[in-house]
């Protein structure tokens, strides 16, 4: 369950990360901190996928996302 953790926040760290490039790009900054946010939450989804290779393919994310969510609810 930890793994799915793992997943869920890097998947919303990465997520959140896009449109600080964007917008970064936009004001023609360099998106440093954006940046490092979505190479963060790429090394936690690999990290997470490593530990736990047999369990995860990319049709179960949904299902992964909301386990999550679920058990933060209850």
């Amino acid at each position: 369950m930890a793994t799915d953790y793992l997943i869920t926040i890097g998947l919303v760290v990465g997520l959140f990360s896009i449109p600080a490039m964007l917008a970064a790009h936009a004001d023609s900054r360099v998106p440093r901190t954006a940046m490092g946010a979505f190479i963060l939450s790429a090394a936690v989804i690999a990290g997470a996928i490593l530990l736990d290779p047999a369990r995860y393919s990319v049709a179960d994310l949904p299902n992964v996302v909301i386990r999550v969510i679920a058990d933060i609810i209850h």
